[in-house]
């Protein structure tokens, strides 16, 4: 138990910093983009993970079928409980979830959860007590690095959630972007790392040619683009489209996604900018192929689902309370939810967590992660 709590309190400090797509899910109806979390939040998850029945009934059950524990599953059903974060990472499963509670789904009785931040996944996966997860892409590599391979990516699930908005019509290229004061959130994170590769690559010093002013939260960034003219932020999806929808003079003046593709032309093996994956527990995916395959396959029908009939999935994202219907069918085309596997996978995800560990070894948890860190079936 003191091994799983050392284990536990570096990992939360890390996530907590260095998360993609985590964060203070109480202040937005978004998933925000690897908000820094303070100090007081990594003892919580610590004293969560020793009291996990404390976590659990913290915690958001969306669907539960017969057979979610092991115990209980009969046949040839293999309990499957995975987790997701409250945001994109959820949105691809929504399908998923909705066809699991008439029961068992390619042989697999699933239970999932959504969490409100990376904090309650991490606890859970290392415990044992979640199989699959859906987080943040350096968290993953984190994850991976911290329990010595206990953790493997299944499939990248969201590329670039990021947007530079502004409320007037001054910014059309990232060169654009130079003398500029931009408000974002996630300093030390994935945000921060993501915008500095994109400033510098195009010419511009992060420290020097732009102001780049950190807040905590995402509403703090809104408001202070709100506050004078030409106010310029970073902010992920979806929620650019929930400001909005209270801000009609807030505009997408770039997508990072493509600003970062721009960058990665002609090179020999481009990476992609990419916020969430979906992990398994080693243990888990070496005593269970066939399983692992079948959610593969049942996640990438869903995913394809939600990208191909969005106000369908607009509902049912509404049905599991990740955002408002109105939200989601406005934000879907622009939070890149993808189902990417495989060798494409380790090619792209690779890439980026070398970008990440150029600017940051801490970012992916101090080195780059081994072969077996990326799963092919």
């Amino acid at each position: 138990m003191k091994k799983i709590l050392s284990v536990l309190a570096a990992l939360t400090l890390t996530a907590s910093l260095l998360a993609g797509c985590s964060g203070k899910a109480a202040s937005t109806p978004a998933e925000t983009a690897g908000q820094a979390e303070s100090a007081s939040a990594a003892e919580s998850t610590m004293e969560s993970a020793a009291e996990t029945e404390t976590v659990s009934q913290q915690e958001t059950t969306v669907a539960e079928t017969e057979g979610s524990q092991s115990a209980e599953a009969s046949g040839e059903e293999t309990a499957v409980r995975v987790m997701a974060l409250k945001g994109p990472t959820a949105m691809g499963m929504v399908q998923l979830m909705d066809t699991a509670e008439a029961g068992p789904v390619g042989g697999n009785a699933y239970e999932f959860t959504i969490a409100a931040s990376a904090d309650e996944v991490t606890p859970r996966l290392v415990q044992g007590d979640a199989d699959i997860a859906a987080v943040p892409a350096n968290l993953a590599s984190v994850l991976y690095n911290n329990t010595e391979g206990k953790i493997q990516v299944l499939a990248v699930n969201t590329l670039g959630v990021l947007y530079i908005v502004e409320s007037g019509d001054t910014v059309q290229t990232a060169a654009d972007l130079k003398g500029k004061t931009i408000y974002a959130s996630g300093k030390g994170s994935t945000p921060e790392y993501a915008l500095n590769y994109i400033l510098s690559s195009n010419g511009i010093d992060p420290e020097k040619d732009v102001t780049i002013e950190w807040k905590s939260e995402h509403s703090e960034c809104v408001a202070a683009l709100s506050s004078g003219e030409g106010g310029i932020a970073m902010l992920p999806q979806p929620f650019v489209t929930t400001a909005q929808a209270k801000n009609d003079s807030i505009r997408i003046a770039l997508d990072l996604t493509k600003e970062w593709d721009a960058l990665q032309a002609g090179v020999e093996t481009p990476s992609a900018l990419i916020t969430g994956v979906v992990v398994v527990r080693t243990d888990f995916a070496a005593e269970n192929p066939e399983a692992v395959s079948a959610f593969l396959d049942s996640y990438k029908e869903s995913v394809d689902f939600v990208n191909g009939s969005t106000e369908d999935a607009a509902a049912l994202i509404e049905k599991y309370d990740i955002v408002p219907a109105a939200v989601a069918v406005k934000a879907l085309p622009y939070c890149n939810i993808t189902f990417i596997e495989g060798t494409e996978m380790k090619e792209k995800l690779s890439g980026y967590l070398n970008v990440l560990f150029g600017q940051n070894p801490k970012a992916v948890g101090g080195k780059l992660p081994a072969d077996d860190f990326y799963y092919s079936r």
